[in-house]
């Protein structure tokens, strides 16, 4: 059930709370990640962090999902309303692919293996545990949906096409996308600043 402060097609809530991690939470707790004791959440935290699916995308994942040669992770659209399967390819760093691989021995596991065998609601609070320990304060952002709105607002600051996001994020419709559009970002300030300056 969804929280009544919620508000769908915006990156904020109905009271004006920011949905996403800044581009400085999101560097923290890749960070904080990397330096996780458990080598196995560290993994989950960093594949939904590179990816921007959704946890229980994630969840569902098996050793076959993850292309080391190429360097993609297949995941299969468990949002869609259709009866049929959906799955998107998404680039991952060579170093995620490498740790995906010495933790989990992907390459010689069964190839029908999940990769991380933990509940929704386990892995949640472990990746909420991981934020506060990067100090992300508590609230709206910092959840695995944060880091999804993120990931969408990282790929569009970082001049990935608008198509390209809405693809690997499992949009359906562009409109759901362009919500990343709304962000203020560096570029959008300088302007500001020059506009102040005269």
């Amino acid at each position: 059930m969804r929280s009544i402060d919620y508000q769908p097609g915006s990156l904020y809530t109905v009271r004006g709370r920011r949905k996403y991690l800044s581009a400085d939470e999101r560097a923290r707790f890749i960070e904080a990640t990397n330096r996780c004791s458990r080598a196995e959440i560290g993994t989950l935290c960093l594949t939904l962090a590179y990816t921007g699916c959704r946890i229980s995308e994630a969840l569902a994942l098996t050793n076959s999902s993850v292309d080391l040669e190429t360097g993609f992770i297949a995941i299969r659209s468990l949002k869609k309303r259709s009866r049929a399967v959906i799955v998107r390819e998404i680039p991952i760093p060579s170093h995620l692919v490498t740790i995906l691989e010495l933790t989990h021995g992907i390459s010689c596991g069964d190839p029908d293996a999940r990769i991380w065998n933990l509940s929704r609601s386990r892995a949640w609070r472990l990746i909420k545990e991981l934020m506060k320990e990067a100090g992300i304060a508590p609230g709206t952002h910092a959840t695995p949906k944060g880091l999804r709105h993120g990931f969408g607002l990282h790929a569009i600051r970082s001049g990935v096409p608008l198509n390209l996001v809405q693809r690997w994020l499992g949009h359906a419709r562009m409109e759901t996308t362009a919500i990343y559009l709304q962000a203020m970002g560096s570029e959008e300030r300088e302007i500001a600043e020059r506009m102040w300056a005269q």
